[in-house]
């Protein structure tokens, strides 16, 4: 969404017609700053060596109609400074700065059939956190994605995704993966990453060298970061996206209570505040979507703010910030079949992990794609998102507060805390490490269910009375409340041991 100013035509009818009703003239509106140009980049394929690394779908994206291109893109990329002290309120000037050479990747989920496409592009600033790139927000939103006809596209922003770090969960990272597809790539630092991230915007408005969208033209281009690409993302909101006007909405998945700095070394370091907000005059939707997991572990807390014009918080209740869907059965998902509705325990990753307790395996991907759905509807027709209740904590926040089964209350309600089959949980876990962020499920005894719900006919009852509630609360899609009440009796049946 670009800013704009009022013509002078149209400011002279109002004064004039204030002035003929007897009425004080109005205030014209301060001009809006004028927006510098994004820089355009350079496209190019990359060389032809072996297939495109990025662990996403696990099924074939030809059985729902989408295919997938991986593209380099390069070119002159700004560092920034900032202007003023950047404060919590989150009303950040930042200037560019230092410039320095780059060239990067994206991956790109499209129809094949552009008549499939719905004019909507997110583009997700892939996570680096395990020491290579990882796409946490296609993997909790990828099945709205691909219903409803978006673009999705992944970017490798960071210089750890293409270089890698020590302690990484693998060594994963794009230049040991296929060094002789991606050794031409060139990252100079993260403090570039921000400008990196915004030049992806003029390539798909068809400004550059090659069309990646294969003819299809985008209304609106919003911006998806879950976890550390969601404190990038805070930071790019407050201080960058000013600038450029780049983005029209943002999804802000999973951020912890701080931000991350808008330069580090080898640039002189910029730190950003302990607990920055989003700002309130961003002028374009902004939905920061929390597990329980992020208000406490990862200190959100403090960070909370009110809902405003622009501005969404949704807290989710019985949820973790990863989950079973997102790190494992997630991949397989194409079609949102009930099959992955299932609440389990699980607490080894893929084998590389082994986590003290069975991991969450609550209802965030349901609830994300109601927040994938509402933030397309906000930047495409102005409707904005619904408001949610806040989970429920101790004044100081240190701890939640619980149900007599276990489960947190308030928040965002799903069946899967009102008519629970288990205590899932953002927190619990004892190990370290990566394991605790993954949050817990403690499934129900045989002897527990049916003290809740007697027996198969009551428990279906439940669950399909408490997702018809999420649906009419505007935190559930219907076609997700079909494929969860269609579950239902197999998840009593599999608690039965039948």
């Amino acid at each position: 969404m670009r800013l704009f100013t009022l013509p002078l035509a149209l400011i002279l009818v109002l004064a004039l017609a204030a002035c003929g009703s007897g009425g004080s003239i109005p205030k014209i509106p301060p001009a809006a700053p004028e927006l510098l140009p994004v820089a355009v980049p350079t496209v190019s394929d990359p060389p032809d060596a072996g297939n495109f690394f990025l662990q996403a779908n696990a099924f074939d994206l030809a059985i729902i109609g989408y295919e997938a291109q991986e593209y380099f893109y390069e070119g002159t990329a700004n560092a920034f400074t900032n202007l003023n002290e950047l404060l919590p309120d989150g009303l950040w000037q930042a200037e560019p700065s230092e410039q320095a050479t780059y060239r990067t990747r994206m991956v790109v989920h499209r129809p094949v059939n552009p008549a499939d496409f719905n004019g909507s592009v997110i583009v997700e600033w892939l996570n680096v956190t395990s020491g290579f790139d990882i796409p946490p927000s296609w993997g909790s939103g990828h099945v709205e994605m691909y219903r409803s006809g978006h673009i999705w596209i992944g970017v490798s922003a960071q210089i750890v995704g293409i270089e890698g770090r020590e302690g990484s969960l693998a060594p994963l990272h794009l230049k040991a993966v296929n060094p002789e597809r991606y050794g031409s790539l060139l990252h100079p630092g993260d403090s570039f990453s921000y400008d990196i991230f915004s030049q992806v915007t003029p390539i798909l408005r068809g400004e550059a060298n090659r069309d990646v969208l294969a003819g299809m033209v985008p209304d609106r281009i919003a911006a998806y970061g879950e976890s550390q690409s969601a404190g990038r993302l805070v930071t790019y909101i407050n201080a960058v996206q000013p600038l450029y006007g780049a983005y029209d909405g943002f999804m802000v998945h999973s951020r912890g209570g701080g931000s991350s700095a808008l330069a580090q070394e080898p640039q002189v370091p910029i730190d950003t505040p302990a607990l920055p907000r989003v700002r309130e005059d961003i002028g374009v939707p902004v939905i920061t979507f929390q597990t329980e997991t992020d208000l406490t572990i990862l200190n959100y807390f403090g960070a909370r703010q009110a809902d405003s014009e622009n501005f969404r918080l949704w807290e989710v209740a019985g949820t973790a910030h990863a989950d079973y869907y997102t790190i494992i059965s997630g991949r397989l998902d194409a079609t949102g079949e009930p099959r992955f509705a299932e609440v389990v325990e699980e607490d080894t990753v893929l084998g590389i992990l082994q986590c003290d307790a069975p991991f969450n395996s609550g209802p965030m991907h349901y609830v994300f794609a109601r927040a994938v759905r509402a933030l397309d509807d906000w930047i495409r027709f102005g409707t904005a998102a619904p408001s949610g209740p806040l989970l429920d904590l101790t004044d100081d926040g240190s701890a939640f507060l619980r149900d007599s089964l276990g489960n947190v209350t308030g928040g965002i309600r799903t069946p899967y805390v009102d008519a629970p089959s288990a205590i899932l949980s953002g927190e619990g876990q004892s190990s370290g490490g990566f394991c605790r962020l993954f949050g817990t499920t403690v499934l129900f005894s045989a002897e527990q269910m049916a003290s809740l719900y007697v027996d198969e006919a009551g428990f279906v009852a439940a669950v399909t009375a408490a997702t018809e509630a999420a649906v009419a609360a505007d935190f559930l899609l219907p076609e997700d409340a079909e494929a969860i009440i269609a579950w239902a009796p197999e998840q009593w049946r599999r608690q039965q041991g039948e």
